[in-house]
């Protein structure tokens, strides 16, 4: 089912993300989380690329066993990086083949060791054109991300917004953000979009932290910030991992409650593949759901 047809049809409505597996093993792993996760009734689940778009084969073989196997809808992330627009089309004819009807339209980051993303010979510069061309070629609904805290590249909030209109304008249907801790710079976010017209439901993303070297890692690669009084806490706790995984999903918990009670369409949990604390998160809310 496409994700725009759901977005506004339940509530809550969350979504889990998982990155492709390097072995079996891991694989393996990934499809027991899913299993676990499917119990809360996703309103759809993502795969991603890895760094480079260097996993584009696996991620279409799990987008397509994740509908088939364990009957999800399943939103494939694409990207630019590395491919012609020919690769694109094969990617994107042989998604839909395997009855994938949503993909994530990305342009993707640089090359490790790159500070500046150049397309592939024949290939596409933007998000907003592979969103075009996934659209009007295909017939995917199309999702987008966005940066409640701006895009690490873009030279101003407003250069950023302009970015995503225009994506949105191309055929993104839906929003993604990426990670964020404070939620008021995600209402300050929705609402700066708001203004640039941008009217497409914006779904926001959240990861309970389980790791603070793993999370304070992420928040410097994507451009998040964590707020001062969780830093301080979580520093508390830096020798003491069940601690700050105890933390991280109580403050994440906090959180999903706050963003849905005052009118977030709903959340988008990065799970790196693992089900327990995502879980833990999404069982309060369902337990608590008589308080929105």
């Amino acid at each position: 089912m496409r994700i725009s047809e759901k977005l506004g049809t339940r509530r809550p409505f969350f979504s889990f993300e998982f990155f492709p597996p390097r072995d079996d093993a891991a694989e393996a792993n990934l499809f027991a989380t899913a299993r676990m996760l499917k119990a809360h009734d996703p309103g759809f689940v993502s795969i991603t690329y890895g760094a480079g778009g260097s996993t584009r084969a696996r991620t279409v073989d799990l987008a397509k066993r994740l509908r088939s196997e364990l009957d999800l809808d399943v939103m494939a992330h694409v990207t630019c990086l590395g491919a012609s627009v020919d690769d694109l089309r094969a990617l994107l004819s042989d998604l839909r083949r395997g009855g994938i009807e949503n993909v994530l339209a990305l342009r993707g980051d640089p090359p490790r060791g790159s500070t500046t993303f150049e397309p592939a010979e024949g290939g596409l510069r933007y998000g907003s054109d592979l969103a075009a061309l996934a659209k009007a070629e295909f017939g995917f609904c199309v999702g987008g991300a966005c940066y409640p805290e701006k895009h690490p590249e873009a030279v101003s909030l407003d250069a950023d917004l302009a970015a995503l209109s225009q994506k949105v304008r191309a055929g993104a249907e839906f929003l993604v953000t990426q990670l964020f801790f404070d939620n008021a710079r995600y209402f300050e976010f929705v609402q700066r979009a708001r203004s640039w017209g941008i009217t497409v439901p914006i779904l926001a993303g959240l990861m309970p932290i389980t790791n603070y070297e793993q999370i304070d890692r992420f928040t410097k690669m994507c451009g998040a910030t964590i707020p001062p009084s969780l830093r301080e806490e979580l520093e508390a706790r830096r020798d003491e991992p069940d601690a700050v995984a105890d933390l991280g999903v109580a403050y994440c918990t906090l959180q999903t409650a706050d963003l849905l009670s005052r009118g977030a369409p709903g959340i988008h949990f990065y799970t790196l593949n693992r089900s327990p604390a995502t879980r833990a998160v999404v069982s309060a809310m369902l337990a608590a759901r008589r308080a929105w």
